[in-house]
């Protein structure tokens, strides 16, 4: 069990649960809603057990609930009401708040049982957009503050990725490859963050289409020759961290001479590195998207 956080500052509570540190302290002082505790040199910290009653806390309080009223409900039927309430709502905040719990005790089977509940009322493309999507958002952040290690970021990272590959193969596997066009997705020499262009890789599969996916860290001259093999060729990459902003213009040059001039390909690009580019320079054969949403609007 040493390898589970369970000592949390104010600031992490607030980072996971979205409550103020300064609202935090008055529920405290007027509701005893928790009791910190104190390490060897007096430094306030909070267990798990606060942590969990917190997130039940905040979700009864996003559902209507005014925290005088919570605080009158016994300790040992707030997530019995959670779970009640989750069962008739929107259960999307509910499951983030379990996919964080599985995160922070790296709990492989809480991360599949709120799966699996999720997938009786949802499709898996609903799951990722609605759940998965916001919950990695919010690990950035945590991550950023330190409130999560990489450890933790790697963990719920690699099971989703599971959950892409195994449903992206469930309609692989039944294609009949008769499209003309062909995505290959890959990501930029250095570049490692391939969840998005996981899921991207999936709904251009759902969608049809043939698909190559190369995955992270690939050199552009790597990608020559495949256009040996394919004539209608548009390549999808994720610009998350590379490449890096002074060298933005020169890869689009560099791609653009080596790939795009040599036959009639298109280069879609997406990712935080897209806003550096200067639009009005790009090729016609090149486009950016702002989201995953925007770029399969246009599949």
């Amino acid at each position: 069990m040493n390898n589970i956080k369970n000592q949390f500052s104010i600031k992490d509570l607030e980072n996971l649960t979205g409550i103020k540190a300064h609202t935090i302290r008055i529920w405290e002082k007027r509701y005893n809603l928790l009791e910190p505790k104190r390490t060897d040199t007096n430094i306030r910290y909070y267990d798990l057990a606060s942590f969990q009653k917190l997130l039940n806390v905040s979700y009864l309080n996003n559902n209507g609930y005014k925290i005088s009223k919570i605080t009158t409900i016994e300790e040992e039927d707030i997530p019995k009401l959670v779970r009640e309430i989750a069962s008739k709502n929107d259960a999307d905040d509910h499951a983030i708040n379990a996919l964080k719990l599985a995160m922070l005790n790296f709990d492989q089977t809480l991360f599949y049982t709120t799966y699996e509940s999720l997938l009786k009322e949802k499709s898996f493309k609903d799951i990722f957009y609605d759940v998965f999507i916001p919950m990695l958002t919010n690990i950035g952040m945590l991550w950023q503050t330190d409130t999560i290690t990489p450890a933790h970021e790697h963990f719920i990272t690699t099971l989703i990725r599971q959950k892409i590959l195994v449903n992206t193969e469930n309609i692989q596997s039944k294609q009949d490859n008769t499209s003309k066009k062909t995505f290959v997705l890959y990501l930029p020499d250095n570049e490692i963050h391939e969840l998005g262009l996981m899921f991207l890789n999936y709904e251009i599969v759902s969608h049809g289409y043939h698909s190559i996916f190369l995955g992270q860290s690939i050199p552009l001259d790597n990608l020559t020759d495949i256009q040996n093999y394919y004539d209608d060729i548009t390549y999808v990459s994720y610009f998350t961290i590379k490449p890096e902003k002074e060298n933005l213009n020169k890869y689009i040059s560099q791609f653009n001479d080596l790939i795009l001039k040599q036959n009639n390909s298109k280069f879609w690009i997406l990712g935080q590195m897209v806003s550096h580019l200067d639009l009005e320079d790009l090729p016609t054969e090149i486009r950016t998207f702002n989201s995953i949403q925007s770029l399969v609007e246009e599949l």
